[in-house]
């Protein structure tokens, strides 16, 4: 989960929304850190420490302070980000957006079933993908405009991550198995680079329960950041992700982050954030 790098390589960063001075101290003691600067460029507090000696018993230290931590090593600059992918469901947003819409039907339970396998990667993406959208068929287009306006928000510190990237001269991604028409209108109120997704049938002003053209799957969203990083050339590659689909998109980027994400992510990612909000991001780089 996190860079197995320490000593003078690598600093250590550690940051939580009710974080202290004594807990960054505590922490410090624990790894045997030097200095503790503090960092502004999430709205949680945040500290870097110089020079942990160790990472044993980090990771429990934190754990019991509510803290997100992760050894950063020194040489990753902001300004060298090319590159920001993220997935939109439980990442960039706080909704799964096929859940609330399967509400609009009244079948969310049975459909978050499917979501939270398939997120878990118990169950093949483009099989699960399938399986949820026949079940909206006949649902009229209005709500989908239900969903967009009155369930969906940005994830905490969203937009400040987004406009941190962006300053740096980063270009953003958002590569979802969710629908174009979220992803859309997300480009447009985000200020978001490029966006991949899948485009739900509609016939008549109703869903028909089936995917217009190639599924948006785990192979594709890799695909996507693999190409836009060809197109952008040297720089850093970063991704964030939840899910089990997010994964082969984290392979191909340098700084892997999952966000509030299942185990088996947390496990491959090379950062894991569970506390803070997105704009804790930026804080993982010097």
């Amino acid at each position: 989960m996190v860079s197995n790098v320490a000593g003078g390589e690598a600093d250590l960063v550690v940051q939580g929304p009710t974080a202290t001075i004594d807990d960054a101290r505590a922490i410090a003691a624990v790894a045997g850190s030097g200095a503790i600067v503090p960092l502004d460029r999430g709205e949680a507090p945040a500290w870097r420490l110089a020079s942990p000696r160790t990472r044993e018993g980090v990771a429990a230290a934190c754990a019991a302070r509510r803290l997100d931590f992760a050894f950063v090593p020194r040489t990753r600059r902001l300004a060298d980000v090319r590159v920001v992918a993220m997935d939109m469901d439980s990442t960039l947003i706080t909704i799964e957006c096929i859940d609330e819409i399967a509400d609009m039907q009244g079948i969310k339970p049975q459909v978050a079933l499917i979501t939270a396998a398939a997120m878990r990667g118990e169950i093949d993406f483009r099989e699960s993908l399938t399986r949820r959208v026949a079940l909206l068929a006949g649902l009229p287009v209005e709500a989908l405009a239900r969903v967009y306006q009155e369930r969906l928000a940005l994830s905490p510190g969203a937009e400040r991550m987004l406009d941190g990237f962006h300053r740096a001269g980063a270009q953003s991604l958002l590569v979802s198995g969710g629908f174009t028409y979220f992803t859309d209108r997300l480009k447009r109120r985000a200020g978001l680079g490029h966006t991949l997704s899948n485009v739900l049938e509609i016939r008549d002003g109703r869903l028909t329960g089936h995917i217009e053209g190639e599924i948006v799957d785990a192979a594709a969203k890799a695909g996507a950041l693999r190409a836009l990083r060809a197109d952008l050339g040297a720089g850093t590659a970063v991704a964030l992700g939840d899910g089990a689909n997010d994964l082969p998109m984290f392979r191909e980027a340098d700084v892997s982050i999952a966000y509030r994400a299942k185990p088996v992510v947390r496990a491959q990612a090379t950062h894991a954030i569970d506390h803070c909000g997105l704009d804790a991001v930026l804080n993982l780089f010097a």
